[in-house]
């Protein structure tokens, strides 16, 4: 590990087995999902299958009835917070990591239709009056439109309905995100969901648990996942207790004092990761993560896989009435042990899946 200014340097290589290695997406080990959930400070969950896809490519053996059941007990939640982004984390995490994520859907509000649909209106009634009806009941989001509506008919139902979702911490209720079940978005106030008030964290508990899952990480990849700002005196504070590095491009990488370090040469397994995941959306840099296929607009209906670390294959699983196919399209060509792998995998998956989707059919590149 050459140094120089600004700290030893990390090569993209470097930081890309890193990445996954404290992901867990370079060996799958027997850990707790619920542990897992929280080491990683919530999983993607938009689509509802994506936290169960994630576990499932870094742990093994893995049951997705213990998640499921999880959710249904409480002991996990969906609700939209970094980024505002709907996340599956633990309870606990929740009641920590709403209060300080609050401003981020607030301002991003602002910026929205809706906003300029509810021009001149008290906003904090609208707020106050859904906290008190979803408190009572969980509603959809077209139900809690119309209940708004009746006090201000003259207002945009949607408009009403979504600003009561960026303003308030609001759970995705069972049975949506449960294991092979699903059921229309329901929501209510997380508090009430999980009878405790939200908890007193501060930011730079945070951030270091951001450094310590998808570090070393420059100010702006943390400002990435989050969406938070005013982060510059957070890490100021933090600075003493951190080590830094810096990356092929000079930028400083900022890294808690015992994260684990993997060497470049590490065999990097492929690895099926779900739609949406934090591996590859939580740096304002990609390149530790992005091959031949960067994350991006086509993904929008595919998920991305991993071949020797980065992105070089996407995959997607169609159904119709009777079956289910999966499909892979490959971004470059593959040796032979890299297909064989993928083969593998694939068929793993589809299993893990529903015993009744068909095997990959693969689409090779042009050329």
């Amino acid at each position: 590990m050459a140094s120089g200014p600004g700290g030893p340097l990390l090569t993209r290589r470097q930081l890309n087995r890193t990445l996954l290695g404290r992901q867990g997406l370079l060996e799958r080990s027997a850990a707790d999902p619920i542990a897992v959930v929280e080491r990683l400070v919530g999983l993607q969950a938009q689509e509802p299958n994506d936290p169960y896809v994630g576990l499932w490519s870094r742990i093994a053996p893995f049951d997705p009835l213990v998640l499921s059941d999880a959710l249904e007990a409480r002991q996990v939640v969906r609700l939209g917070l970094m980024r505002t982004t709907l996340h599956l984390v633990t309870a606990d995490d929740a009641l920590r990591l709403a209060p300080i994520m609050d401003d981020v859907p607030r301002r991003t509000f602002r910026n929205t239709p809706f906003a300029r649909a509810l021009r001149g209106l008290d906003t904090d009634a609208v707020i106050s009056e859904a906290r008190g009806a979803l408190a009572e009941r969980p509603m959809t989001p077209s139900d809690l439109g119309k209940y708004l509506a009746v006090r201000w008919p003259e207002r945009d139902p949607s408009a009403l309905a979504y600003l009561a979702r960026y303003h308030l911490p609001l759970v995705q209720v069972p049975p949506r995100g449960l294991w092979r079940r699903s059921g229309r978005t329901t929501n209510t106030v997380l508090e009430t969901w999980l009878g405790r008030v939200t908890e007193s964290t501060s930011v730079d508990a945070i951030v270091l648990r951001y450094l310590r899952a998808f570090g070393p990480a420059t100010v702006a990849d943390i400002r990435t996942w989050s969406w938070l700002t005013g982060l510059g005196p957070v890490v100021d504070r933090l600075r003493p207790a951190l080590r830094a590095f810096r990356d092929e491009a000079g930028r400083e990488l900022l890294d808690v004092e015992d994260g684990l370090l993997v060497d470049a040469g590490v065999h990097a397994a492929v690895r099926f990761l779900p739609r949406y995941d934090n591996v590859f959306l939580s740096h304002a840099d990609r390149a530790r993560i992005n091959g031949e296929l960067s994350w991006g607009i086509d993904f929008g209906s595919k998920a991305p896989i991993l071949i020797d670390g980065a992105i070089a294959a996407a995959w997607r699983v169609r159904r119709d009435r009777t079956t289910a196919t999966m499909t892979i399209e490959l971004g470059r060509a593959l040796s032979r042990a890299e297909r064989r792998e993928l083969d593998d995998e694939a068929e793993r998956l589809a299993l893990f899946l529903d015993p009744d989707v068909r095997r990959a059919t693969v689409v090779v590149p042009p050329g």
